[in-house]
């Protein structure tokens, strides 16, 4: 598939602000399962300098900042990405990592630690009860296992809207069944991790209907299998992710993914003033096929 994407964002605040240095990432990455073909970045009020970066995780990053203060700060990005991966099971994993528990080479485990860490500082115990559920019901088989995760998160959680904000803690999004794309990512994280599996928390863009002018950022898992390397799981759609996902960041923690960053403070720098900023959040983004 040929996608053409446009994301707009813009903050808008109350009063004049000075703004720190600002990390963005919407540079849609660019391997063997998607191909960028065109970007580019336009940012108002124009930065004093910008730089381009590979983080720990291989994200591109763009690093901006300013010598001027502004009641606006505005984005866009257009990107054309070719997605290139047709079918999800195209892959042979490790004979000894066919059945879960399953131990990592003790090299590959020092590589994966950042990986298994629960996103919740005490692992909830619904969830690791609802790990060991799983675990029993797929027979110990690691890819039935994955499939009854997604399956079970999207027949049981209802789909709301949570423009901003961190990702709840799994185990509250299993309690209300309820959450965002980011709440539901979190969950298939802690459930895996909780049975010995790494994965990794992806931002990006998802198809959706193409009839919609109202896309918005999508949040989907990626598990580590030996043998066949990082493998997108997306609980929101039930779905195995292929060649109508887009992924723009990866990263053991959510936060290391967010598309725009940095702290702002009032252009006065008194601390009245910063009790009373305040800003508004647009986004707008739409995503066709070329």
């Amino acid at each position: 598939m040929l996608y053409q994407i446009s994301h707009q964002t813009s903050y808008t605040y109350s009063q004049s602000v000075s703004l720190s240095p600002h990390l963005i990432r919407l540079r849609p990455r660019s391997d063997s399962w998607q191909r960028l073909h065109d970007f580019s970045l336009s940012i108002a009020p124009q930065p004093q300098g910008c730089s381009e970066f590979i983080d720990l995780d291989g994200n591109n990053l763009t690093k901006i900042w300013f010598d001027r203060s502004t009641k606006q700060l505005a984005l866009q990005v257009l990107a054309k990405v070719e997605t290139l991966e047709t079918n999800p099971f195209d892959y042979l994993v490790e004979p000894w990592a066919t059945t879960i528990p399953f131990d990592y080479p003790s090299s590959m485990l020092k590589q994966l630690q950042a990986y298994l860490q629960p996103y919740s500082p005490m692992p909830d115990a619904s969830v690791l009860e609802l790990a060991r559920d799983l675990v029993h019901e797929a027979r110990e088989d690691v890819l039935s296992f994955l499939a009854s995760i997604n399956q079970k998160i999207y027949a049981n959680c209802d789909y709301i809207t949570r423009e901003t904000g961190q990702p709840w803690p799994a185990g509250l999004t299993w309690k209300k069944k309820q959450g965002s794309c980011r709440d539901f990512a979190v969950l298939f994280m802690d459930i895996c991790r909780a049975a010995g599996l790494a994965t990794r928390f992806i931002s990006g863009y998802q198809e959706g209907d193409l009839d919609l002018d109202d896309g918005d950022l999508h949040a989907w898992v990626e598990v580590y299998l030996p043998g066949a390397g990082w493998r997108g799981y997306d609980p929101t759609h039930g779905l195995a992710v292929c060649d109508r996902h887009i992924a723009v960041a990866a990263s053991a923690l959510p936060k290391y993914t967010a598309p725009v960053s940095g702290a702002v403070n009032p252009a006065s720098g008194l601390r009245g003033d910063r009790q009373l900023l305040s800003s508004t959040l647009h986004t707008q983004i739409s995503i066709s096929r070329v």
